[in-house]
């Protein structure tokens, strides 16, 4: 397994460990419940090193992009973030990742920590087949990632610094920390705001106290606290969303998905515009009526929650699949989300979900779960 650069704070701070997707990462410190609730009330501290960070530098890494990234590439400025996908010629999802453009022709991709290795053969494929010139490396073992999440972790962040507060979603600043280059972008995968940094991983000891040097981490009511894997997932779900090998896959349509803000049909239509892999087989699904299936929110009776992979049936007909599920924290009863036929997807359906037992009743409901309260501005005196 490989081991994150952080390991010495998890151990540190008690963690739990999982092997996810080849690297040994921290599933919990307390409880999931607790550093859920920890990260909705005021402010959590993640480690996401595994997920993969892949350069893409060069007179081409623009059009190569464009080739496989279903939102425009063309149009972002410099220090500018873009949610998009990476679609297979079906129409299916090879992944989302998140595009930053360093600038003209520099761009930092960030993917999923399980489909890095297949990613990064998909784009040395697509570069070797077009003759882009470009150069494509894997900086992940060369860096480690944070996610600093919380509603109250922008303020405290605008106490040592005055810039990153200012910072827009989605969009990202290079700073100097002493000796350190880091990156630091207002993004993240919580439903709450925050920032993202990426950091030397020959350096992490030093940055992570830099980060935290205002904070007592290990106080009982410390603003911020270390947060794993399972919380990070039950804040996804509450926040609607995808998780990749859940509401993501190579055979599942891209419009099916709830992202068609992230894809982009007409973005071969531009002056020098560019096609992505995919595009074709999505306008044909989408011409010819959309998606058979759609992904759905869902709120459970009772207590007991469902799980990936049990049938939804409306009235003991099978309509669709449940693709996540957990007993939501912040809400204080069970969601999932799955996907089912197109014609059954609207909102307010009784359904059933067959868990082997006795069935759950449930109730499709829109996405997603939960918003982050509106911050009311301070009046001034």
């Amino acid at each position: 397994m490989i081991h994150t650069p952080l390991k010495a704070f998890h151990e540190e701070y008690g963690a739990r460990f999982v092997e996810y997707a080849g690297w040994e990462m921290p599933v919990s410190y307390t409880s999931i419940h607790e550093e859920h609730n920890q990260v909705r009330s005021s402010g959590g501290i993640f480690d996401v090193s595994h997920m993969g960070r892949i350069h893409v530098k060069g007179r081409h890494a623009r059009k190569l992009l464009e080739r496989l990234c279903s939102r425009r590439i063309s149009d972002m400025k410099q220090g500018q973030c873009r949610y998009t996908l990476i679609c297979n010629a079906q129409g299916g999802v090879q992944d989302d990742v998140i595009v930053m453009r360093m600038e003209e022709d520099d761009f930092l991709v960030v993917v999923n920590a399980s489909n890095r290795e297949k990613i990064l053969k998909h784009f040395n494929t697509i570069q070797a087949e077009n003759q882009d010139r470009a150069t494509i490396e894997d900086q992940t073992l060369k860096t480690a990632m944070v996610a600093i999440q919380g509603p109250n972790v922008i303020d405290m962040i605008a106490k040592i610094s005055s810039e990153i507060p200012t910072l827009k979603r989605y969009r990202f600043t290079i700073k100097n920390l002493m000796i350190l280059k880091v990156i630091i972008a207002r993004t993240g995968y919580t439903g709450e705001d925050g920032v993202e940094v990426i950091i030397p991983s020959n350096m992490v000891s030093m940055a992570m106290k830099l980060l935290l040097k205002d904070f007592d981490t290990k106080s009982p009511d410390a603003p911020i606290k270390p947060a794993g894997l399972g919380s990070r997932d039950t804040l996804r779900l509450e926040a609607g969303m995808p998780l990749y090998g859940h509401e993501l896959g190579e055979d599942i349509c891209a419009l099916s998905c709830g992202l068609d803000f992230a894809i982009t049909l007409d973005k071969d239509e531009d002056e020098n515009g560019i096609p992505f892999i995919g595009m074709e087989a999505l306008k044909k699904i989408a011409a010819d009526g959309g998606p058979a299936q759609r992904l759905v929110g869902i709120k459970l009776d009772g207590k007991r929650t469902a799980r990936q992979g049990n049938i939804i049936n409306l009235k003991d007909t099978p309509i669709g699949i449940v693709s996540s599920a957990c007993l939501s924290p912040t809400l204080g009863f069970p969601i999932a989300m799955g996907f089912v036929d197109a014609q059954h997807a609207e909102s307010g359906t009784a359904i059933q979900i067959d868990t082997g037992r006795a069935p759950l009743d449930a109730e499709l409901v829109p996405l997603p779960f939960y918003k982050k309260p509106k911050k009311v501005p301070v009046a001034s005196a």
